[in-house]
């Protein structure tokens, strides 16, 4: 189990630092203003989460690999960051953040389900550990927090796909298809969402 969380961390961790990245080029940050964006983007869930569990040490600092990766990540591609951006469009953004909620919410939920958790303070765990690392992001860019704004289903997306994963793992399904149910399916209702704009009611 602690292997499949680790790969869901280091896909999670690498994908959101790019969804951070992004957004800190397109303020016009320079390199420390990137890194801190992309940083805060990729751990600032699991972190609410580890101290919410009072589980020490850290993610990332357990994982200190993280950072240090992350940081190399930041420096080699900032400077090719535009010509990426005529490769990188925007659908692939929404694609890579879908899975990065996919990854990060299930793997939250997971660990939380491991350390014997009540089954909502699960999905919490998991829905937190998905968004937060956005809303710290679009706090520190000067914008209201994605998940905030009336648009597309996002933490709804990560509820239901922990809500799957805790039904497979209570139904007896060995780890793995429990994970990669719940990811699958907070991936692809977030997909859909945008694709027929479904939001909640107002």
């Amino acid at each position: 189990m602690s292997s499949l969380l680790h790969v869901i961390e280091v896909i999670g961790v690498f994908v959101f630092a790019s969804s951070g990245l992004v957004e800190a080029r397109r303020k016009k940050m320079d390199l420390v203003g990137v890194f801190t964006v992309a940083f805060i983007t990729a751990f600032g869930g699991g972190t609410v989460r580890d101290i919410l569990l009072d589980r020490r040490p850290l993610f990332w600092i357990e994982n200190y690999e993280y950072p240090t990766l992350i940081f190399l990540f930041c420096l080699l591609v900032s400077p090719f960051f535009r010509q990426l951006r005529q490769v990188v469009t925007e659908k692939v953004i929404v694609y890579a953040d879908a899975l990065g909620l996919g990854l990060f919410s299930v793997g939250g939920a997971s660990l939380a389900f491991e350390m014997k958790m009540p089954l909502f303070v699960c999905v919490m765990m998991g829905v937190i550990t998905g968004i937060f690392g956005g809303v710290l992001r679009d706090m520190i860019c000067n914008e209201i927090p994605m998940v905030f704004r009336r648009g597309q289903l996002y933490a709804t997306c990560a509820f239901l796909g922990c809500w799957t994963y805790l039904a497979m793992a209570l139904l007896q399904f060995t780890e793995l298809p429990a994970v990669l149910a719940g990811i699958a399916m907070t991936v692809v209702l977030r997909l859909l969402a945008v694709r027929f704009d479904w939001k909640l009611p107002g």
